[in-house]
């Protein structure tokens, strides 16, 4: 079971850039573009003997409470509106984006006793339905429609998870798109809301027992309401609740409070005998594992004797199913690609038996599905599927249709039956049925597209970073795309997370338009690994600067795209990368998007779960460290006199994972620097947080925008598609 630790939807490297920390700005003669007044404070402070300068520090406020800060809000917001209200195409691409999202898609099937549960969208929905069915060819019924939970479709269902037997469903709500949950039960077969609520829950994994009649769940301390946005979360611990009994009641299970930064999740394994506690302190796939022994009949009792089976916080630990007390887990320790392995956890002193050892491909994930093993590889940041028996002899390729990403593959260790979801950048998701006994794949749901997978085409190439690593990335066009066409470069690059081939129906409205979209999987991420990850990250970071940079020069050199037609995309860690990449390279890019992004790397561990990225970004705090985060800081690195792309900043008010603040205060230098004459803009979503639950409407309307703010800057002609 991988971390539910939040990551980032987040070397002293010389980077030519001056160690000179913003400052008050003086005045200077009007700009060409008229932003709206922000005020500046004289507020600088010593790290570490450098003097620091933080004007806009009173932009962290949360804007539901500070009046000023809902001012400038407001004024930034009209001013943004105002000017997207000029760009030629916006609603074309509007209109277009709406038709993208119309058509029918589902999740991946979730099988429980002899219900299915998966999710369901029309294509007109703001949200996503759950739906149930009794037995493999029932008739699918709406269990829960979040769809009328708001008039502005921004309350969402979250997670979801059926009891064994599928007589109960808990689920979880999330409202305006924060991190907080709301828990819930619901009787599958009337569906009957109980009167169970369960609050202060984020991050959580939810394991019900083997008797039906309970679960187990991770909360927070209850935090005052004026601060639960902004406050940093610690002190999690594990909790066991009873259905149809009151939060109250609850019993806390386990914590640890002389460690309060450590984050824990609960997992029953298949068989009820064992509940295995999963620690960590960061986002870091590092753990420490903690099991403990229920009653054989499944049942919770008031106290369980816990005992640890992995100390120490050093190696990813990722439970694939259990056997009796034999329990398989992924795990990098002396494998830094993966290996699946076995510890008996009867005998905790006695050696990991390997089952699967490690490869030149990178394991990924592994499941026990009906007395099989389910082993998930990327090979070249693409999906790698195998059969393998329980002693790691492989019973065959799990034929995959094409370039993609398969996910999915869950079960039980006794029922073959498993689903899995296979998609491409072209190609929408499609839903198989996959059976470990006989090895038979077929298909359960393949969706009605408003375009031709085949009139696009994807490559992969490769090419040199700055110090000569040979890093992947994908191209995608139309097959009749010329060559230098106004592109959109995406990167990510931290926590361990991979960027493989993957549908969204955005980036087809950008390449239907003629443009190109290019994925660069930058080191940082976890395509090759645990060392392709500690590539990147720590005093590494200047290196997936880098590499984004080469990505672009790249793209130019190669005649992909020209000068002045690249525009690059970040999201949350992406959106640092952007900002960063910016400050390093304004002559490279024509346009940046950088949406919910760290911009001030040395306050991002003060908030909410910026706590948490210190594994992959280090701690402000520590001197070492802060020399580091101060000379790639977005925010603290701006380059005035110089002419900068035009940019524009993505956030939302409720984002509660990267607070607001971070791209309040990175817009308010920019457009208070002398940077040339395109616009420096931000774009403040409301009722909306950093990416989940976000209603399609507004992923929509924001799209639209940035398509069209990136066309203007590329050169990209918009045009009705027929």
């Amino acid at each position: 079971m991988r971390s539910i630790i939040p990551t980032l939807i987040c070397a002293m490297a010389s980077t030519g850039l001056s160690a000179a920390p913003p400052s008050v700005p003086a005045p200077k003669a009007a700009p060409a573009f008229a932003y709206p007044t922000t005020r500046a404070t004289d507020l600088v402070e010593d790290h570490f003997g450098q003097k620091v300068a933080d004007p806009y520090r009173w932009l962290e406020n949360d804007v539901r409470a500070d009046a000023e800060v809902r001012a400038w809000v407001d004024a930034q917001n009209q001013l943004t509106q105002s000017y997207l209200a000029t760009l030629p195409g916006r609603d074309i691409l509007a209109g277009r984006l709406k038709a993208l999202f119309d058509f029918e898609r589902i999740g991946t099937p979730q099988k429980a006793g002899n219900r299915y549960f998966f999710t369901r969208n029309d294509g007109r929905q703001n949200q996503s339905a759950l739906m149930v069915q009794d037995g493999l060819t029932g008739t699918p019924r709406v269990l829960i429609d979040p769809n009328n939970w708001a008039k502005d479709g921004a309350t969402a269902l979250a997670e979801w998870h059926p009891s064994g037997d599928g007589r109960y469903l808990v689920y979880t709500v999330q409202d305006g798109g924060t991190d907080w949950r709301i828990v819930r039960v619901i009787d599958v077969a009337t569906g009957a809301q109980l009167g169970d609520e369960l609050r202060w829950v984020k991050f959580s994994n939810i394991s019900w027992t083997n008797d039906n009649k309970g679960f187990f769940y991770s909360r927070f301390p209850e935090t005052q309401k004026d601060v639960q946005f902004q406050s940093l979360n610690t002190n999690q611990s594990v909790w066991y609740h009873r259905v149809g009994t009151a939060q109250e009641s609850d019993t806390k299970v386990y914590e640890t409070p002389n460690r309060p930064l450590l984050g824990h999740s609960a997992q029953v394994t298949d068989d009820g005998r064992y509940i295995l506690i999963t620690s960590s302190g960061g986002t870091d796939n590092r753990y420490e594992l903690t099991v403990g022994t229920l009653e054989k009949s499944g049942r919770f009792t008031k106290s369980i004797a816990f005992k640890t089976l992995v100390p120490g916080l050093e190696h990813d630990w990722d439970l694939a199913g259990s056997v009796g007390s034999n329990f398989f887990f992924l795990t990098n320790k002396e494998a830094p690609r993966g290996r699946l392995v076995v510890l008996d956890v009867a005998k905790p002193n006695a050696p990991l038996r390997e089952v699967v050892g490690q490869t030149k491909d990178t394991m990924v994930g592994a499941s026990l599905v009906g007395g099989r093993m389910i082993v998930a590889y990327l090979g070249d940041a693409r999906s790698e599927i195998e059969l393998r028996e329980l002693d790691g002899k492989l019973v065959s390729e799990v034929n995959l249709p094409s370039i993609g990403t398969a996910s999915g593959f869950g079960g039980k260790g006794d029922d073959p039956e498993t689903f899995f979801t296979f998609s491409s950048f072209a190609a929408a998701p499609t839903v198989y049925r996959f059976d470990t006994k006989t090895s038979k794949i077929e298909t359960f749901f393949k969706p009605k597209v408003a375009f031709d997978a085949a009139d696009y085409v994807t490559e992969q190439v490769f090419y040199p970073s700055k110090d000569g690593t040979r890093i992947p990335m994908y191209i995608i066009k139309r097959k009749d795309t010329p060559a230098s066409a106004p592109t959109i470069l995406y990167g990510y690059g931290g926590f361990n997370i991979s960027q493989t081939p993957a549908f969204n129906p955005t980036r087809l409205a950008w390449l239907e338009q003629g443009g190109v979209y290019a994925v660069a999987n930058l080191r940082g991420g976890g395509e090759y690994g645990k060392a392709w990850h500690d590539a990147g990250r720590l005093t590494k970071k200047q290196n997936v600067f880098d590499d984004f940079i080469a990505a672009g020069e790249y793209l130019i050199g190669s005649g992909v795209t020209g000068a002045g037609k690249l525009a690059i995309e970040g999201r949350s860690n992406g959106g640092l990368l952007i900002g960063a990449v910016t400050n390093q390279r304004p002559d490279l890019f024509a346009a940046a998007l950088p949406a919910v992004g760290v911009m001030d790397m040395l306050r991002f561990n003060r908030f909410t779960a910026g706590r948490y990225w210190v594994d992959d970004y280090g701690d402000p705090g520590k001197e070492a460290d802060f020399g580091v985060l101060r000379a790639y800081s977005p925010y603290h690195n701006i380059k005035s006199g110089t002419a900068y792309p035009a940019i524009m900043v993505t956030t939302a008010d409720t984002d509660d994972r990267v607070v607001p603040g971070h791209s309040f205060k990175y817009t308010a230098a920019l457009q208070a620097a002398p940077l040339g004459d395109k616009p420096h803009l931000i774009r403040i979503e409301t009722r909306a947080g950093h990416g989940s639950g976000k209603p399609t409407d507004k992923i929509v309307a924001e799209t639209a925008d940035l398509w069209a703010f990136a066309a203007k800057w590329t050169g990209l002609t918009i045009h009705p598609i027929p």
